[in-house]
């Protein structure tokens, strides 16, 4: 995961039928801050912001990779659309802006 951005597009990966998409993504995130290397930095977009509330186990492995010392962004038009600013536990809000820059500099891991 060095020097690899990950694009967190969905608070599940595939479908998000009985849970599965949720308990998939959990278990994505619980291997990813187990690496030696770890990623650049982890971006939320779209219902990926929704993984940084409550509402989400993966906010639990996001947060344990956020104090790893690798940044968590949620895209703010993201969190305005959904209404979410208040609910987040963890990460920080961040423009499209940012991710321009992590992307130019970064590989992207495109995730959701």
């Amino acid at each position: 995961m060095k020097g690899k951005v990950i694009l967190l597009t969905s608070d599940t990966i595939g479908a998000a039928e009985n849970g599965l998409g949720a308990t998939i993504l959990e278990t994505f995130l619980t291997l990813v801050k187990q690496q030696e290397e770890l990623p650049a930095a982890v971006f939320c977009m779209n219902r990926g912001v929704l993984a940084l509330t409550s509402q989400s186990l993966a906010s639990l492995q996001l947060a344990e990779i956020e104090k790893l010392g690798v940044p968590v962004l949620a895209c703010k038009t993201c969190v305005d659309h959904y209404g979410i600013a208040d609910t987040l536990t963890t990460g920080e809000i961040s423009g499209m802006g940012t991710f321009v820059e992590l992307a130019a500099k970064h590989e992207v891991l495109t995730i959701g």
